[in-house]
């Protein structure tokens, strides 16, 4: 969302307030500062243990309070989060209109990702203006239903945001990532915290990861361990006590994204990386069963492995010793957008409203 905001901030003829309810307290104040965003509100909802019923509750209470006081014209939500859908259900109730971004996303399996794909799907229900970020994006709307009218294709604004922080010549504040050889090894950079893959799903990814890392001498893996527990544990059983498996602390938004410029490959189960990957050429090897994001696989830049262990090894293996596969993918046409998202949403707002 930090792009719009910014782009509302450029438009002299759009008033706008930003609302945050701090559903994750410490990414946010992260990307608040990156961004030198400054917040108008912030419900400052988290609190430790929170069910998905006291998240979505919170949130719908608070935004009420702020939509009776400023009355707007519009309520922008993005993406599929649980805050999101109190956003939209709370601008319904009051009979404001809602603009969705990144609209249209779907796996078609409302339980994976959970509770995300049901937060997705009750929004649009609920949309005025869905911004779509692809072409597949507008077809998932159309499929059920959504006026084309309503619809517009704008590209996705995570692109005009990860563009925005990449530095060359980026110095990290961890001397174990600024002394790894980015340009003569073959550097992993995995993330891996979905619920649905708790559990034997992820004990075959890290095992097969092991394997891969054993069998192949040039090659090391990054892995910014998710904050979960039964993550942690489940990483630490398979990859600890290896010189050239990193397991390291989460990491924030700017350093992510300029590791991520900087890595050979990606073994992802997450959803923004499967299109934040392709926009800086580098393969993604998606350990899910289904992606709401298949525009990456039509493209060539991702494959969908699920979780197999021996697929992983194999599709690892293929990146890392045969150039043309690797080239292949790696000069794959990011299908998600060209980094100007946020000026088309901002534009049809103008238009629209």
């Amino acid at each position: 969302m930090a792009p719009i905001v910014k782009a509302l901030e450029a438009e002299p003829k759009i008033d706008h307030v930003l609302c945050v309810t701090a559903q994750h307290r410490e990414m946010l104040d992260q990307v608040l500062e990156i961004f030198s965003l400054e917040p108008t509100y912030d419900l400052n909802i988290f609190s430790p243990g929170q069910s998905l019923s006291q998240i979505t509750s919170r949130a719908l209470t608070g935004l009420e309070t702020v939509i009776e006081k400023e009355k707007p014209d519009v309520v922008l939500v993005q993406g599929d989060t649980s805050t999101v859908f109190a956003g939209a259900l709370a601008a319904f109730y009051h009979k404001v209109k809602i603009g969705h971004v990144e609209a249209g996303l779907r796996s078609h399996d409302m339980y994976s990702p959970y509770p995300e794909e049901a937060n997705r799907k009750l929004t649009g229900v609920l949309t005025d203006y869905h911004f779509a970020p692809t072409e597949v994006s507008r077809e998932n709307l159309l499929a059920e239903g959504t006026v084309d009218s309503k619809i517009f294709v704008t590209g996705n604004t995570v692109i005009d945001a990860l563009l925005s922080v990449i530095e060359e010549g980026f110095v990290f504040d961890s001397p174990l990532l600024n002394d790894i050889d980015y340009e003569n090894r073959q550097v992993i950079l995995m993330t891996a915290h979905r619920s649905e893959n708790i559990g034997e799903p992820m004990d075959r990814i890290f095992s097969g990861i092991r394997h891969v890392v054993e069998a192949q001498p040039e090659t090391e893996v990054i892995f910014p361990m998710h904050l979960n527990p039964k993550v942690r544990e489940i990483a630490t059983r398979h990859l600890s006590g290896h010189n050239r498996i990193h397991l390291i602390e989460p990491l924030d938004y700017l350093t992510l994204a300029n590791l991520l410029a900087r890595v050979r490959m990606v073994v992802t189960d997450s959803g923004g990386i499967q299109e934040e990957a392709p926009a800086l050429g580098k393969p993604v090897l998606v350990v899910r069963e289904e992606t709401e994001r298949p525009e990456g696989i039509d493209a060539g830049t991702a494959k969908l492995i699920g979780t197999d262990r021996e697929l992983l090894i194999r599709e690892l293996t293929t990146l890392i010793t045969e150039p043309a596969a690797y080239k292949a993918m790696a000069n794959a046409v990011n299908p998600y957008g060209d980094g100007t998202a946020a000026e088309r949403i901002v534009e049809t707002l103008l238009k629209q409203v």
